[in-house]
C-alpha cells in the first residue's frame, strides 16, 4: 500500500540531499513535489492545501532552520503532519456499555462489509476475549445471510438466524433480545448495502440505529475508491451518527487517498483497515504507524502484533529449542514457517511493514504464489521424507512434482531454500549468531 506516494516522498529526500540547510527556496521545490504526490494519491484538494501550508510553516520555523540534514528535517515535519492528518492516535472500539454492546455495520454493496463482520467478530473473540453474536439484516440479498452464516460457522461464532421474509428492524431486535438472554458481550449487526447511496437505504439504517441505539456505528468502505470513498463516507456521516470507519482492501490500494482524507473530511476516525482477504486480515489503524509506513520507515510495532497474534507459542518454543541445539530442523519446521507467513497476511503484508521499502526491493521469488507452491510440494512428501530430506533423490522428486502439480526444478528450488535456512539456523546456534545475521541484513535497512 502507498507505493506511489512512498516512492515520490523518497525522491523529495534525495533532492534535498545536496543542501546544507532548509531554505525558503528548496522547501518550496520540495513542497511542490509533495503536493503532486498527494494529488496523485487521490487525496482531497482541500486536505492537500491545508497539509502543505502546515508543513511549510513548520519547515521554515526555528525548529529546523540551519539543520545539517535538511531531508531528514523535512521528513520529520511531514511525518508529524501526516500523523495529525490521519488522527494522531488509534481510536479503539468503545464497548463500555451494559452487555450486549451493539455494533452496527453500514456501507455500500461490494465494500466487503459481511467479510469484515466476520473478521471483527474473530478479533473480538480471540484478542478481546468477548462472547460475540452476529446477525444479518440484509433481506435484499439472500446470499448475504447465507454468507455470514457460513463464515460464522467456520470461525466458531454464533450467528442469529434470519430470512428475507422478515423486516430488518424485527431481525435486529430479536437478535438483541437473544443476546441479552444468553449473556453475549457483543452483538454485530450486518446491514444491507446498495450500489449507490439512496433515500430508502438511509431511512432503513436510521430506523435500525434508532431501534438498537448502538455503541458503535461503523462505516465500511473500499479504500480503492479513493476520493469516492471519502464522498460516500461523508454522505453516510451526514445522515447517520457514525462513530468510525473501516477501510477495506488497503492491500490493493497503492495510492492511499482515502486513508489520508477521511478523518479530515468527515471528522470520524479510521478504526480498522482490511489488509488481506484472510479472516485475520483486519488491523487496528494507528496513524503514527501508517505515517511511518508511507515514509518508508516501516511499521515494526504492527509486525510484532502480527507475530504475537498468529504464531503458536508452543511451536515457536519447539523450533527455538532446535535452533539452540543446531540440529533437527526439518521440512515440517520449514512448512510451519510458510503457514505462519500466510496467517500473518502473506509475505507481501510482512515485507510492507519492514523499513526501507523492502517490499519493492524484494526479489520476485519472494511472493505468496511461491509459498503456496512450496506448501503443495511439502504436502506431497511422505512423513519420513519431511523428517529426512536427504532421502529425496531423483525418483522421489519426480513423484513429488507430479503429486504437487509442479516441476522437478521447483522441487529442487524448495530444497535449496530449505538448505539455506537450515544453514542459517546452525549459525544462530553458535556464539554471536544473531549479530552475524543482523550484519547480513544491514544493507536492507534505511539510511535515515
Amino acid at each position: 500500500m502507498f507505493e506511489n506516494l512512498s516512492t515520490r516522498l523518497s525522491g523529495v529526500v534525495k533532492t534535498l540531499a545536496g543542501n546544507s540547510r532548509l531554505t525558503e527556496s528548496n522547501v518550496k521545490d520540495a513542497l511542490r513535489e509533495i503536493r503532486i504526490a498527494l494529488l496523485e494519491a487521490d487525496v482531497a484538494l482541500p486536505v492537500v492545501k491545508q497539509f502543505i501550508e502546515e508543513v511549510r510553516e513548520d519547515a521554515l520555523g526555528e525548529k529546523v532552520v540551519g539543520s545539517l540534514t535538511p531531508g531528514q528535517a523535512l521528513i520529520d515535519v511531514v511525518n508529524q503532519k501526516l500523523t495529525k492528518l490521519m488522527g494522531e492516535f488509534n481510536d479503539a472500539l468503545d464497548l463500555s456499555a451494559v452487555p450486549p454492546a451493539v455494533i452496527l455495520m453500514a456501507g455500500l454493496q461490494g465494500a466487503g462489509k459481511t467479510t469484515t463482520v466476520g473478521k471483527l467478530a474473530k478479533r473480538l473473540k480471540e484478542i478481546d476475549k468477548k462472547k460475540v453474536l452476529v446477525v444479518s439484516a440484509d433481506v435484499y440479498r439472500p446470499a448475504a445471510i447465507e454468507q455470514l452464516k457460513i463464515l460464522a460457522t467456520s470461525l466458531e461464532i454464533e450467528c442469529f438466524p434470519s430470512n428475507i421474509q422478515q423486516r430488518p428492524t424485527d431481525i435486529a431486535l430479536s437478535a438483541l433480545d437473544y443476546a441479552r438472554k444468553h449473556y453475549f458481550d457483543v452483538l454485530i449487526v450486518d446491514t444491507a448495502g446498495r450500489l449507490t447511496v439512496d433515500e430508502f437505504m438511509m431511512g432503513e439504517i436510521k430506523d435500525l440505529h434508532q431501534a438498537l441505539n448502538p455503541v458503535e456505528t461503523l462505516f465500511v468502505v473500499d479504500a480503492m475508491l479513493g476520493q469516492d470513498a471519502v464522498n460516500t463516507a461523508k454522505a453516510f456521516n451526514d445522515a447517520l451518527a457514525l462513530t468510525g470507519v473501516i477501510l477495506t482492501k488497503m492491500d490493493g490500494d497503492s495510492r492511499g487517498g482515502a486513508a489520508l482524507s477521511i478523518r479530515n473530511i468527515t471528522g470520524k476516525p479510521i478504526k480498522f483497515i482490511g489488509v488481506s482477504e484472510k479472516v485475520t486480515g483486519l488491523e487496528p489503524f494507528y496513524p503514527d504507524r501508517m505515517a511511518s509506513r508511507i515514509l518508508g520507515m516501516g511499521d515494526i510495532l504492527s509486525l510484532i502484533d502480527d507475530v504475537k497474534g498468529n504464531v503458536n507459542e508452543a511451536d515457536a518454543k519447539k523450533l527455538m529449542d532446535k535452533v539452540k541445539k543446531g540440529k533437527g530442523f526439518d521440512l515440517n519446521d520449514f512448512k510451519m514457517q510458510f503457514v505462519q507467513m500466510n496467517n500473518m497476511g502473506g509475505m507481501g503484508s510482512i515485507l510492507d511493514k519492514l523499513p526501507g521499502n523492502i517490499a519493492a526491493k524484494a526479489p520476485e521469488i519472494i511472493n505468496d504464489k511461491v509459498i503456496k507452491k512450496n506448501l503443495a510440494i511439502i504436502d506431497s512428501m511422505t512423513p519420513t521424507e519431511r523428517r529426512k530430506p536427504e532421502l529425496l533423490k531423483a525418483t522421489r522428486k519426480r513423484r513429488i512434482s507430479l503429486g504437487s502439480g509442479t516441476t522437478v526444478q521447483e522441487v529442487n528450488q524448495l530444497l535449496k531454500q530449505y538448505e539455506q535456512v537450515s544453514q542459517m539456523m546452525k549459525k544462530f546456534s553458535g556464539g554471536g549468531g544473531m549479530m552475524k545475521m543482523m550484519k547480513n541484513f544491514k544493507h536492507l535497512m534505511p539510511k535515515m
